[in-house]
């Protein structure tokens, strides 16, 4: 999934110092200061449905200063290079096009690079989407960013996602938003995401395995709504449990003949079109392919 918009100059300015030698040089600072061991934690359940939770590994330092009573702060040398790269991200591919200082930091904080394949790990903190199975990819970080800035979220909004994928997005609405949906139509892919986002302790998300054309009715309305796979025409049932002031962010569109990247607004119950950006997703697969999303779109 990644955007045409700018594409190439986000990748130049965006690309981070490479995973091997940064963490060459943490290893060589770490071991002038600090005795490194390893606390390895239990592997993850992986139900269908599932309120994530839960902690991963731990990685704990002894320093000099352990012995005049200062607590030991833990070092971990590979995750702090991953840190590094993951703010040099955001300060050459995102500050300026981002405008939401708590999308910024929600990017910052959130660790891409457990949520891409092994695999492609050295790369996870490039501007550009990665492959992470079933034909599915990780999203381009500055449409993720995007995508969230225009939810608008606040510690209490609800908001749903469609397309849980790796799980990465989720995580970064978790660190805006008071409450979590998200629903995963490819088994693998939503029983992976559960395992990753319990270890990362994201508590407050509620996964489901299922087709997400007809979204979460039980659990509506919603403040906003997120999809990162592209119907050709917006479900009508996702317009429908959309609150009143509510935001849906999709990208609507053939992947032969073009996708545009769509906001929605709820306004006195009425439905408020804009297109925004050329984007390529992934096709929703499911239901809103047999059905061709043909019902009717707002402004169309």
């Amino acid at each position: 999934m990644t955007s045409n918009r700018e594409h190439s100059r986000r990748t130049s300015r965006g690309r981070a110092l490479g995973v091997t030698s940064l963490a060459m040089l943490a290893l060589v600072v770490c071991a002038a200061t600090v005795a490194v061991t390893v606390d390895p934690a239990a592997d993850a359940s992986d139900p269908s449905e599932v309120d994530a939770a839960g902690a991963g590994d731990s990685i704990r330092g002894e320093s000099e200063e352990a012995s005049v009573g200062v607590a030991p702060v833990p070092v971990d040398p590979i995750e702090r290079a991953y840190e590094i790269q993951r703010h040099q991200l955001v300060e050459h591919a995102l500050v300026g096009s981002i405008r939401d200082e708590r999308v910024l930091d929600a990017m910052r904080k959130v660790p891409r690079h457990r949520f891409v394949p092994p695999p492609y790990r050295k790369n996870a903190y490039d501007d550009h989407p990665l492959p992470i199975g079933e034909g599915q990819t990780i999203s381009q970080p500055y449409i993720v960013a995007k995508m969230t800035e225009l939810l608008e979220l606040t510690p209490d909004s609800r908001v749903l996602e469609i397309g849980t994928g790796s799980g990465y997005q989720a995580a970064v609405l978790a660190e805006l938003a008071g409450e979590v949906y998200s629903i995963e139509i490819v088994e693998p892919l939503g029983r992976r995401a559960a395992g990753v986002l319990e270890d990362l302790g994201y508590g407050d998300i509620h996964l489901r395995i299922g087709d997400g054309y007809r979204g979460w009715p039980e659990a509506a309305p919603f403040d906003a709504i997120i999809v990162t796979c592209a119907p050709e025409r917006v479900p009508d049932p996702l317009q429908k449990q959309l609150a009143e002031g509510g935001r849906l962010v999709i990208p609507v569109g053939s992947q032969f003949w073009g996708q545009e990247l769509v906001l929605i607004r709820k306004r006195r119950g009425e439905l408020v079109r804009q297109d925004l950006l050329p984007v390529r997703f992934v096709p929703m697969t499911g239901e809103g392919v047999k059905s061709g999303a043909k019902r009717s779109d707002p402004d169309e």
